[in-house]
């Protein structure tokens, strides 16, 4: 028996080496991680349709609005309108490209049959979630980034700096934002049959809620009963938030703020790990 036969024969014996059901920890972590990425180099893939378009819509936005009504709108709470306009912007942009990641990414796999090549894996319920949560949310936070650094050269062009009073409550509601339309957009992406379905959500909930959350207004200007129904609006307190750390101006509690965004980060993503573990549509 040569030294080859020998090893093979023991690896044999290994469980390690088995064939069989891969055994791991806890968390499959290595399956999370190449998941991950191949979410996140799927969008990069694309990226001027991804990062690139995103950036320009958002900039046309606060170059339409500062010079149409920039030079005759008042102060916002104290702050320059467009400073207070930005990062609203910013903010819209963040939420609206992490629902489009998850829920194209899935319903995409759907359409084309490719979703049991991520079903097949050795991952669960929790890190599929997490999995495609992450990426979105990734891809939310790149193209705020970007968007956020565009407006800057933009306002300092305009004379208006761009000023940042707590990166702390940018970070957070940031990340915030993407986990919780990273998993609105994954349930969308499981729940929709065909794109026309998904075209309707984003139409008739997403745009409705960020156009209707204090994007380009404050809410607190608003006539009731307008003004309290706002305050059933979740984005409203992202956006708030999210503002609040380039003007150090909150119109809601802090508290409430971040009770908020995080009661709906782990409901969000409770229901799709839940989606995900059920088979719902994805598993027929």
């Amino acid at each position: 028996m040569t030294l080859t036969d020998n090893t093979a024969d023991q690896n044999a014996l290994n469980p390690a080496y088995a064939f069989g059901a891969r055994r791991f920890g806890a968390v499959n972590w290595l399956g999370l991680w190449t998941l991950y990425v191949k979410e996140v180099r799927r969008f990069m893939k694309v990226v001027f349709q991804t990062v690139v378009a995103p950036v320009i819509s958002t900039l046309l936005f606060l170059i339409v609005f500062t010079q149409a009504f920039g030079g005759v709108r008042p102060d916002v709470n104290g702050v320059p309108f467009v400073e207070f306009l930005a990062p609203g912007l910013t903010m819209m942009a963040v939420l609206t490209n992490a629902f489009t990641n998850s829920g194209s990414s899935i319903m995409i796999s759907k359409v084309q049959g490719s979703i049991v090549d991520v079903l097949m894996p050795p991952l669960s319920a929790a890190e599929l979630a997490i999995a495609f949560i992450a990426g979105a949310a990734t891809r939310g936070f790149l193209v705020g980034a970007v968007t956020a650094a565009t407006c800057a050269g933009y306002m300092a062009v305009y004379g208006t700096p761009l000023a940042i009073e707590n990166l702390w409550a940018i970070l957070y509601y940031a990340v915030a934002a993407g986990i919780i339309f990273g998993a609105i957009g994954a349930i969308g992406g499981i729940w929709a049959d065909k794109f026309d379905q998904m075209a309707a959500v984003t139409n008739f909930v997403i745009t409705p809620l960020t156009f209707l959350s204090g994007t380009f207004y404050s809410v607190a200007n608003l006539p009731e009963p307008f003004r309290t129904v706002s305050h059933y609006n979740p984005v409203y307190y992202l956006i708030d938030g999210f503002r609040s750390g380039f003007t150090g101006v909150a119109e809601a509690p802090v508290a409430v703020s971040i009770s908020v965004s995080a009661a709906l980060a782990f409901a969000f993503s409770f229901a799709c790990y839940l989606l995900l573990r059920s088979g719902y549509k994805i598993k027929d």
